[in-house]
């Protein structure tokens, strides 16, 4: 069993103004796949530490299992981390690297090289066992992390922004491999990333955090589907949800300028003074200038293959200096030309312009 629990785990630096970590609570499953995102100065790591015992906990409680681990030293509290920078000795061979903690820990020779040869044949490094880590690649490097965490067969897995290091194509294949990995061995992971792709790519659930806060903690189709507020609904989704300022009309519908934005019936009965109505770029549709969209000045066209992402803007009220369209028939739109778009009341989400909740169902 491997459930972690946090309770109102608060971190506050020496110095500083305000916690890094207010009080976390949050309570991940057995075998989990949890992953922290946020921007920088979110508290992500710092709450990731804490579980590792590599930050001081200095209020509140953190658990693995029933066992209260907050004040427990990171050797004997039963995890493996995997680090961004790799963390590598130089001077070993991979196999030496994956042993070490092993090693240190007494373990039989005959059981140290058994767990070496599963995890390397696992992670497909059976060839490299008898190389340094210059001579390795930087996925190479990072599945030699994975390996020396994996024969330790922690409760827990903590792996603090793995991926930063490999190039573009690297980190697409890497984060499948992880994946896959964690899904076969099935240790609870808590994995730490800003990148809100990796997070919707990987995680089971995804936490979402803002100033040490949890903003959100879903599965990534629902805070994809039903972000719980502003931030959220503006920080998951690549490009991100077009968010436009809006005043609730009498009609129950949101009104820019002279148009009139479609909303659910169950957002525009909750709907007064100014909202903020945001439109996934998908779920904008294409019109004639006779069926009266939105009107959208094209400035870039980013081709993609299959589809294309239409940047541009629009003189209505309220509306943000970039609007963004997802345009399926990609050699309908040009750059410099005006385009109308609208959308469906069911794709519309609607929040509270002043407290940023939503008020969709």
């Amino acid at each position: 069993m491997g459930v972690v629990r946090f309770e109102k785990a608060q971190r506050w630096y020496p110095g500083a103004d305000e916690p890094a970590v207010p009080g976390l609570d949050l309570e991940i499953e057995d075998g989990e796949f949890m992953v922290l995102v946020g921007p920088s100065g979110c508290g992500k790591s710092t709450s990731l530490r804490m579980l590792a015992g590599l930050e001081e906990v200095n209020s509140g409680r953190i658990f693995i299992d029933d066992r209260d681990v907050t004040h427990v030293a990171p050797k004997d509290r039963d995890i493996a981390m995997v680090f961004q920078n790799y963390a590598l000795y130089p001077h070993m061979s991979v196999r030496d690297n994956m042993a070490f903690a092993l090693k240190m820990a007494k373990m039989p020779q005959a059981e140290r090289d058994k767990r070496v040869a599963e995890a390397a044949k696992i992670l497909g490094l059976e060839q490299f066992l008898d190389r340094k880590p210059k001579a390795l690649s930087g996925g190479q490097r990072q599945r030699v992390a994975m390996g020396r965490a994996i024969v330790r067969q922690p409760q827990v897995f903590c792996m603090d922004e793995p991926l930063s290091n490999l190039d573009a194509k690297m980190r697409v294949q890497t984060r499948t491999d992880i994946a896959k990995l964690q899904a076969d061995l099935g240790v609870t992971t808590v994995y730490v990333t800003h990148d809100q792709v990796e997070a919707m790519t990987m995680g089971d659930r995804v936490a979402v955090m803002k100033l040490g806060v949890l903003q959100q903690v879903d599965t990534p189709l629902k805070l994809y589907d039903s972000p719980a507020n502003l931030f959220v609904a503006g920080f998951i989704g690549s490009p991100q949800m077009n968010l436009i300022e809006a005043t609730a009309d009498e009609s129950g519908q949101a009104r820019l300028g002279n148009y009139l934005v479609p909303v659910d019936p169950t957002a525009s009965k909750k709907m007064s003074g100014k909202i903020t109505v945001g439109v996934r770029p998908e779920a904008w549709r294409i019109v004639s200038a006779e069926e009266g969209g939105l009107p959208v000045k094209v400035t870039v066209v980013e081709e993609l293959g299959a589809d294309a992402f239409v940047y541009g803007t629009c003189d209505v009220e309220g509306t943000p200096g970039n609007v963004i369209v997802r345009a399926r028939d990609r050699y309908s739109v040009h750059k410099g030309e005006t385009i109308y778009v609208t959308t469906d009341p069911h794709h519309v989400h609607v929040f509270d312009t002043e407290t940023g909740e939503r008020l969709s169902d």
